[in-house]
């Protein structure tokens, strides 16, 4: 009953400070969104862009946090929620010429990933078919 529960929320992983800019990681992100974990896996190898390495290695934490806690085979996870947040701007000095400075702004962002076990979602459905009357229209929204 508890791994159950566990499940059923899902389990995340979270990158705080990665020096990058939130628009160039979101992206990348937005292309995994709603995906499994191993098509997701796939498509950040592919894919061209600094913002890629990051993101991978989240997801791989998430996915061995699911197995670890949760005891979750790793190929019925799929990517539940993924959002990108601006962090704090790094700001550095760069000496220039006669004695004067420029600021060089860093800027950096917090990337949250949460997975879900489709063994989960599986029994969710079942349950609505098995017992349509039981759900409001608003409980199956939210599922």
């Amino acid at each position: 009953k508890d791994t159950e529960l566990k499940r059923r929320r899902g389990v995340y992983a979270v990158g705080e400070y990665i020096p990058m800019s939130p628009d160039k990681a979101r992206r990348v992100i937005d292309q995994i969104r709603g995906r499994s974990y191993e098509e997701a896996l796939m498509i950040l190898e592919l894919m061209p862009y600094r913002a890629c390495y990051p993101i991978f290695k989240l997801i791989y934490s998430a996915a061995a946090n699911a197995s670890h806690n949760n005891a979750s085979n790793k190929a019925e996870l799929w990517i539940k929620k993924i959002e990108v947040q601006k962090g704090n701007t790094i700001k550095k000095l760069k000496p220039r010429a006669r004695g004067r400075s420029y600021l060089i702004k860093r800027p950096t962002c917090h990337i949250l990933i949460v997975l879900q076990d489709t063994y989960y979602m599986k029994r969710i459905i079942q349950n609505i078919q098995d017992y349509p009357k039981a759900f409001s229209k608003k409980e199956k929204r939210n599922i």
